[in-house]
Formats: C-alpha cells, structure tokens, sequence
C-alpha cells in the first residue's frame, strides 16, 4: 500500500462501529491502491496467505490473509453458508481446495478437505483496488473479535517489488521413472483391463532438488503472465511451503442455480507457425484415441449431473490453445434442482474423469496401487465459494514448493491408442512452461 490511509479508514470503520451492526458476518471496504497483488502477498507476516484469479476475461484478482473460520468437512462450510444466509445481510466468499483422493494420505499440511473464510480481502478490480475486512459476530464475543480484527490490520505492511526469479541448479527425479511408466501404460492398455476401465489417467511427480527453491509468489507471477486464459491460485498454510498453479480447466461455475462445467480432455501441442497450428488442432478433434477420451470425460459428467439437474446440455467440441499446448473442450450448461449445494457438487463431481479415470472407483483404484508419490492437492479442486455463487478449478499445472524441493505434476488419460513414450513426452510438455520459467527448459 502506497500509504497507510486505507489501513487508518478501516480502523476508524471498526471504531464507529455501532453495538445493533455487530452480528452475523460484515465486510468492511475502503478503496486502496496497490501495484502487484503478490508483492504485497509475499511480504506480509498473516498467514494463511492465498490467491485466485478466475478464468474469464476481466475477472477480478484477489489476495487474502488470514482466516476467521477455517473448514475441513464440506458438511460444516455447507451448514456454516446455510446459517448465515438464513440471517440475512452480507454473505462471505470462503476460499480453499480440496485433495484428488481425500481417503488417501496427502501432504502433510493440506488437510483433505480445507476452506477458509479470510480475515483481510485485497481485491483488484477494472475500477480500482478494495481493501476488506471481514468481521464474524455470530459465534463470538464482539470486543474479542475487534481486537483480533485490529491486530491483523496492525500487522500490514506495504507491498514491495517481488524477487527475481535466479536459474536453479537442481537434481531431478520423476516418479515413476519412465521404465515403471511404460510398464504402467501397458497394464492398463491391456485389452482385458480396457474392457472394464476404459481409462486411467495416470501422473507423475517430477521433484526438483535444489539449495534455495524460489519465492513462491514470484514465480507465480511470472507463470501468470504467460497463461492467459487459465486460472491463477496460490496458498501458503504456513511459511514453509506453497501450493501454486495455472490450470486451464474448470470444475464448475455457479450462478444462483445455473451451473457451467466442461470436458477438456484430448491433447496435442502448439504448432511453430499459424498453419501448422490450425494442421495439429484439425489432427486432434479428428483422432480417434483423443476423441475417445474427451467422450469418456464429457458421458461421466452427463451421468453425473443428470440426477443433480432438471435439464442438461452440451456444446459441440472444439479446441482451446494454451502457450504450449492445445486441449478439446466441449461446455456443460445445467439447471440445478432447488435443493442442490456447492456440498452436493464437490461430493459427485471431482475426481473429474479428466484426471482420475472411467469408470472412477476403478480407475481410483489402479492409481491407489500403482502410483507410490501423493497427489495431494494436485488434481484435486481449489476455487471460492459463496452462496450465491461459486467458482472452482481442477488443480492440475501447478507446482508444491518447499525450502529443498518444488514438485512438479502432470498427468496423462491413458485409453486404447495410447503409446507409453508418447504419453511420457506430453507429461514433458505439460511441465515445459514452469521447467523454462525456472531456468531449466
């Protein structure tokens, strides 16, 4: 912050508080100005730190700290959401993710479940910047809870320039390696394991280990700004390590009832020019194994949401191009029953197929015995939620970051076609962005 008025304009709001405003959940907003969102993220001493930036054009940026409420059980944010929309008045955005595999062990500090509801909100939008301060009077003693809003603004401080991003000398090692892989893809491509799971979709951990790992947030921000088109999101539970990521793909949108989600699967990379371009994105929507695997994720997703919608319809498939790589895509537009919640959606829809597999308890079960890295959160689900409408990602192109190591994942959908050396260079193409931004492509 280039000064300290937006911090003294909210201390003055809590001030002026009346007692008859002290109830339920309140956000207190003050214009600000600020030039990087995750230089001001990278220096503040509040944890948990968090950021997301949604996929649409224009969608607003915003960097959170701290956290009021946290959540590990989609049953308590859904019931915490239900009170107080019943009370009426503002309605909070909560932030967090959830694991690919939540019966699995996963990272160590990234419980299964996690959405929190952030004590500060910097937000950036086309008109400016916000700062918030969110304020929960429902469950606890107002004077405490002032005081607790006061400290954490007392802790802000103005945002700096983030570091440079150094070249890393590093130690890689993927897991598998590729002999496993190979052996992998053929156990799965055997025509009696297709005949009952059409496909797995398998991954890969590649840990880079190196002296010094970079500032979380500094990377980020490099990354973003070749990932048009994609998400944005980064989360430090603690200060020792960060959960950042550019995933293309969206879980679903909600607004009110109507729902968004899509099948993006099928994958072929970038051409050198405009013509051979166009030649590789014609050559994908024609080719049968890619085709194949965008029908198997687009008819779990129709079986899924069938029971959840009164009505359900899908887009033709065509082709979006990221940096390094062009996917199939085709939209999902649902009308939701009236009973339907975000706990319903997050309980049915991830795993996608896009990351876990058709039929899923199959294909969950082939990755549980094969794979010996965790996936965590990679492949699993972050984005917003609120009650009236909420914003998710499938976490995939995304890195976990350490003080000794970064792991890198990416995943590829293994059905009949699939060749083991050229699923094993696509997983090299899906880390190529993040391999070059560190030095190392």
């Amino acid at each position: 912050m280039h000064s300290t008025h937006p911090i003294e304009a909210l201390k003055y709001q809590l001030d002026t508080l009346s007692d008859s405003a002290k109830k339920g959940f309140m956000r207190l907003s003050t214009p600000c100005q600020v030039d990087n969102l995750m230089g001001w993220l990278s220096v503040q001493s509040v944890y948990p730190r968090l950021y997301w930036k949604a996929r649409d054009t224009n969608a607003v940026e915003c960097a959170m700290l701290g956290a009021i409420k946290a959540f590990d059980s989609l049953a308590a944010l859904q019931a915490d959401l239900a009170a107080l929309a019943e009370a009426g008045g503002q309605q909070p955005n909560y932030f967090g993710g959830m694991a690919f595999d939540p019966g699995m062990p996963g990272w160590e500090h990234f419980p299964a479940c996690h959405f929190l509801l952030p004590r500060i909100e910097l937000k950036r939008h086309q008109g400016g910047a916000t700062l918030s301060l969110n304020l929960r009077f429902d469950d606890r003693s107002p004077s405490a809870e002032i005081t607790q809003a006061y400290a954490c603004l007392d802790a802000l401080v103005a945002e700096q320039p983030l570091p440079r991003l150094q070249p890393l000398v590093y130690q890689r090692e993927d897991r598998p390696s590729q002999q496993e892989w190979a052996a992998w893809v053929g156990q799965v491509t055997n025509p009696d394991h297709l005949g009952h799971t059409p496909k797995v979709v398998l991954s890969r951990e590649t840990r880079l280990t190196t002296s010094e790992t970079p500032n979380p947030w500094a990377l980020l921000s490099r990354w973003q700004a070749g990932a048009a088109d994609c998400f944005h999101f980064g989360i430090q539970l603690t200060p020792h390590e960060a959960f950042i990521g550019c995933p293309p793909e969206q879980l679903y949108k909600r607004d009110g009832r109507r729902l968004i989600t899509e099948a993006l699967a099928g994958t072929t990379r970038r051409g050198r020019d405009a013509g051979q371009d166009q030649a590789f994105a014609a050559e994908l929507l024609a080719d049968k194994k890619n085709t194949l695997e965008n029908q198997c994720v687009y008819q779990q997703i129709l079986t899924q949401l069938e029971p959840l919608s009164s009505q359900v319809q899908m887009g033709e498939a065509h082709i979006i191009k990221l940096r390094s790589l062009q996917h199939i895509r085709r939209l999902i537009h649902a009308e939701l029953h009236h009973s339907v919640t975000d706990q319903s959606l997050l309980s049915s829809l991830p795993p996608t197929p896009a990351v876990g597999g058709v039929p899923r308890e199959s294909a969950l079960a082939f990755i549980r015995q094969h794979e010996r890295h965790q996936r965590g959160w990679y492949s699993g689900v972050f984005g917003r939620i609120s009650h009236a409408s909420s914003d998710l990602a499938v976490t995939i192109r995304c890195a976990y970051i350490d003080s000794e190591m970064i792991r890198l994942y990416a995943g590829a959908g293994i059905v009949a076609g699939s060749q083991a050396d050229e699923e094993w260079r696509e997983l090299d193409t899906k880390i190529a962005d993040i391999m070059s931004l560190l030095g190392m492509g």
